[in-house]
Protein backbone atom coordinates (compact mmCIF):
# COMPACT_ATOMS: atom_id res chain seq x y z
CA UNK A 1 0.00 0.00 0.00
CA UNK A 2 1.35 3.60 -0.76
CA UNK A 3 0.54 6.56 1.41
CA UNK A 4 -1.89 9.14 0.25
CA UNK A 5 0.11 12.14 0.91
CA UNK A 6 3.13 11.02 -0.77
CA UNK A 7 0.90 9.75 -3.76
CA UNK A 8 -1.62 13.07 -4.21
CA UNK A 9 -1.12 16.32 -5.55
CA UNK A 10 -3.91 18.83 -4.36
CA UNK A 11 -4.06 22.34 -7.00
CA UNK A 12 -6.84 24.90 -6.23
CA UNK A 13 -7.55 27.13 -9.07
CA UNK A 14 -8.21 30.77 -8.11
CA UNK A 15 -11.37 32.22 -7.16
CA UNK A 16 -13.52 33.51 -10.31
CA UNK A 17 -16.38 35.64 -10.57
CA UNK A 18 -19.16 34.72 -12.62
CA UNK A 19 -21.71 36.77 -14.21
CA UNK A 20 -24.37 36.25 -16.42
CA UNK A 21 -23.85 33.94 -19.40
CA UNK A 22 -19.84 34.59 -20.05
CA UNK A 23 -17.49 31.52 -19.95
CA UNK A 24 -15.21 32.07 -17.27
CA UNK A 25 -11.95 29.57 -17.88
CA UNK A 26 -9.81 28.77 -15.34
CA UNK A 27 -5.90 28.27 -15.82
CA UNK A 28 -4.77 24.84 -16.13
CA UNK A 29 -3.49 22.09 -14.75
CA UNK A 30 -1.07 19.79 -15.67
CA UNK A 31 -1.89 16.35 -15.57
CA UNK A 32 1.50 15.02 -17.23
CA UNK A 33 3.38 12.60 -14.65
CA UNK A 34 -0.36 11.54 -12.80
CA UNK A 35 -2.38 7.96 -13.86
CA UNK A 36 -5.61 9.66 -12.48
CA UNK A 37 -6.97 13.17 -12.06
CA UNK A 38 -10.17 14.88 -10.69
CA UNK A 39 -11.38 18.37 -11.01
CA UNK A 40 -14.31 19.56 -8.04
CA UNK A 41 -16.29 22.69 -8.70
CA UNK A 42 -16.39 24.25 -5.06
CA UNK A 43 -18.47 27.25 -4.55
CA UNK A 44 -17.63 30.69 -2.55
CA UNK A 45 -20.79 33.19 -2.15
CA UNK A 46 -23.52 31.96 -4.31
CA UNK A 47 -25.82 34.96 -4.35
CA UNK A 48 -27.75 33.85 -7.33
CA UNK A 49 -28.51 30.65 -8.84
CA UNK A 50 -32.06 28.67 -8.75
CA UNK A 51 -32.85 26.74 -11.97
CA UNK A 52 -33.44 30.08 -13.64
CA UNK A 53 -29.37 30.95 -13.40
CA UNK A 54 -27.50 28.18 -12.22
CA UNK A 55 -23.68 27.49 -13.59
CA UNK A 56 -21.78 24.41 -14.69
CA UNK A 57 -18.50 23.29 -14.92
CA UNK A 58 -16.79 21.14 -18.24
CA UNK A 59 -13.31 20.34 -18.73
CA UNK A 60 -11.02 21.32 -21.71
CA UNK A 61 -8.14 20.00 -22.65
CA UNK A 62 -5.00 20.58 -24.86
CA UNK A 63 -1.22 19.96 -25.44
CA UNK A 64 -0.36 23.47 -25.49
CA UNK A 65 -0.78 26.15 -23.81
CA UNK A 66 -2.14 28.48 -25.80
CA UNK A 67 -6.15 29.00 -24.82
CA UNK A 68 -7.41 28.81 -28.32
CA UNK A 69 -5.98 24.89 -28.97
CA UNK A 70 -8.18 23.96 -25.78
CA UNK A 71 -11.23 21.92 -26.74
CA UNK A 72 -14.29 20.31 -24.70
CA UNK A 73 -13.12 16.82 -23.34
CA UNK A 74 -15.05 14.48 -25.43
CA UNK A 75 -17.55 12.03 -24.03
CA UNK A 76 -15.42 8.67 -23.04
CA UNK A 77 -12.77 11.00 -21.56
CA UNK A 78 -14.46 11.49 -18.52
CA UNK A 79 -16.93 10.87 -15.98
CA UNK A 80 -19.23 12.51 -13.67
CA UNK A 81 -20.57 16.31 -13.57
CA UNK A 82 -21.19 19.58 -11.31
CA UNK A 83 -23.49 22.16 -11.92
CA UNK A 84 -24.93 24.34 -9.09
CA UNK A 85 -28.93 25.56 -8.79
CA UNK A 86 -29.34 26.92 -5.32
CA UNK A 87 -28.70 30.12 -3.56
CA UNK A 88 -27.60 27.90 -1.07
CA UNK A 89 -24.91 26.38 -2.58
CA UNK A 90 -22.39 28.32 -0.62
CA UNK A 91 -19.03 26.84 0.28
CA UNK A 92 -19.84 23.39 -1.13
CA UNK A 93 -18.12 21.02 -3.38
CA UNK A 94 -21.06 20.91 -5.90
CA UNK A 95 -19.65 18.03 -8.02
CA UNK A 96 -16.48 16.00 -9.03
CA UNK A 97 -15.54 15.19 -12.74
CA UNK A 98 -12.68 12.48 -13.10
CA UNK A 99 -10.80 13.11 -16.41
CA UNK A 100 -9.15 9.97 -18.22
CA UNK A 101 -7.89 12.13 -21.61
CA UNK A 102 -4.84 11.55 -22.96
CA UNK A 103 -3.73 15.70 -23.26
CA UNK A 104 -0.99 17.40 -20.94
CA UNK A 105 -3.37 20.19 -19.65
CA UNK A 106 -7.02 20.52 -18.30
CA UNK A 107 -8.96 23.31 -17.30
CA UNK A 108 -12.20 24.08 -16.09
CA UNK A 109 -14.77 26.49 -17.76
CA UNK A 110 -17.68 27.63 -15.74
CA UNK A 111 -20.44 29.01 -18.00
CA UNK A 112 -23.70 30.04 -16.49
CA UNK A 113 -27.49 31.88 -16.82
CA UNK A 114 -28.58 35.13 -17.60
CA UNK A 115 -29.04 35.55 -14.21
CA UNK A 116 -26.01 34.07 -12.72
CA UNK A 117 -23.87 35.63 -9.54
CA UNK A 118 -21.16 33.36 -8.02
CA UNK A 119 -17.36 33.39 -6.90
CA UNK A 120 -16.18 29.72 -7.44
CA UNK A 121 -13.14 27.79 -8.30
CA UNK A 122 -11.93 24.05 -9.35
CA UNK A 123 -9.51 21.86 -7.62
CA UNK A 124 -7.57 19.69 -9.43
CA UNK A 125 -6.87 15.81 -7.29
CA UNK A 126 -3.86 14.52 -9.19
CA UNK A 127 -3.12 10.92 -8.10
CA UNK A 128 -0.89 8.10 -8.57
CA UNK A 129 2.29 9.68 -9.71
CA UNK A 130 4.68 8.12 -11.71
CA UNK A 131 7.44 8.88 -9.43
CA UNK A 132 6.49 9.23 -5.61
CA UNK A 133 6.85 11.61 -3.62
CA UNK A 134 4.97 14.12 -4.83
CA UNK A 135 4.94 18.11 -4.06
CA UNK A 136 1.53 17.97 -1.78
CA UNK A 137 0.24 21.12 -3.15
CA UNK A 138 0.82 22.62 -6.48
CA UNK A 139 -0.09 25.41 -8.69
CA UNK A 140 -2.06 26.01 -12.00
CA UNK A 141 -0.46 27.14 -15.32
CA UNK A 142 -1.99 30.48 -17.06
CA UNK A 143 -2.56 30.16 -20.75
CA UNK A 144 -1.57 32.39 -23.46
Amino acid sequence: MRDGLSNTQVIRGADQTLSGVTPNASAAFDVRGFSTAVFDLETGAVTDAGTAAGFTLVLQHSDTLVGADFVAVPAGEFSGSASVLLDADDNIIAGSIGYNGNKRYVRGVFTGTTGTNAVVHVKGNMGKPHRAPVTRVGATIATT
